[in-house]
């Protein structure tokens, strides 16, 4: 038997100035289930996406093995060089699947259900990031994104390009974006600790409820080992739930074992992996 992909409707423009196409996963002319293909082309790299790969009529066939590959040859004709899935926790075949094909674990998202008002610990407040400090803290924010894209096997290009856009693309007004909170955490004598960048309300759960993102949580150098991660946290929480907000998410990259322990004794569970691999 022969699998095969047929376009499923015309391409399509996709966010973020990409392009998007939706495929039918056909075997001997008859459609058992469907995919999608991103890629958001980008000066010197294009990076590419396989979503909704679902399999609907003969699975354990190795028709969704296939199809991933015949996605991979689409992104590859796109100029695509490298491909990412994203896989939610529960689905175990198809992490086994990415892992099969050669993908590597580069991310993860965690989330957690907030209730009760966390209290900082004696000493320690937050305040704003305003204006006159924004400009340093954008600086030392984007130039530290891209050294962790770098770390997690994105090209220095690549990371470079990834960290400015997404940052431009999420705080277009800077300290004045609506629905963020950019804190720093200082203690009794005002020495900066930390701080913590939050989007209130980045996404929507399946029940419409608002999903508040954690972009970053940073603690200082000289004050790492401290608990004060665990405390910017708290701070989070804080601003999620005075906004209104009672759920809050995040990213952390796969190799980070220090963060991941903390979330996860703070009660984050995992939700989403995001897997790559180059396309050569």
């Amino acid at each position: 038997m022969t699998t095969t992909l047929r376009p499923d409707g015309a391409e399509e423009a996709a966010a973020n100035d990409g392009r998007t196409r939706r495929w039918h996963i056909m075997v001997n002319g008859h459609p058992v289930g469907g995919l999608r293909t991103t890629a958001w082309p980008r000066d010197g790299f294009c990076p590419g996406e396989i979503s909704e790969l679902e399999v609907t009529e003969g699975r354990h066939r190795g028709r969704g093995t296939v199809a991933a590959l015949a996605a991979e040859e689409v992104l590859r004709s796109w100029g695509c060089t490298r491909v990412d899935v994203t896989v939610p926790a529960e689905a175990e075949a198809g992490l086994r699947l990415a892992h099969a094909l050669g993908y590597t674990e580069r991310m993860r998202n965690m989330a957690k259900p907030l209730t009760e008002l966390p209290q900082l610990p004696p000493g320690l407040t937050d305040r704003r990031i305003g204006p006159d400090e924004y400009p340093h803290w954008e600086r030392e924010a984007v130039a530290n994104y891209r050294q962790e894209l770098i770390d997690s096997g994105l090209g220095p290009d690549e990371a470079t390009a990834k960290s400015e856009n997404d940052h431009r693309r999420a705080l277009p007004a800077g300290p004045d974006t609506p629905d963020t909170a950019l804190r720093r955490l200082v203690d009794a004598d005002g020495n900066v600790l930390g701080c913590v960048w939050v989007a209130l309300r980045q996404d929507r759960l399946p029940d419409g409820r608002p999903l508040a993102w954690v972009m970053l949580v940073e603690v200082a150098p000289d004050q790492r080992g401290r608990g004060h991660g665990r405390t910017l946290m708290r701070v989070a929480e804080r601003e999620c739930l005075t906004a209104g907000v009672h759920d809050l998410g995040l990213n952390v990259f796969s190799d980070n074992d220090v963060a991941i322990a903390l979330y996860e004794s703070l009660g984050y569970r995992v939700t989403l992996r995001r897997l790559s691999k180059p396309l050569l």
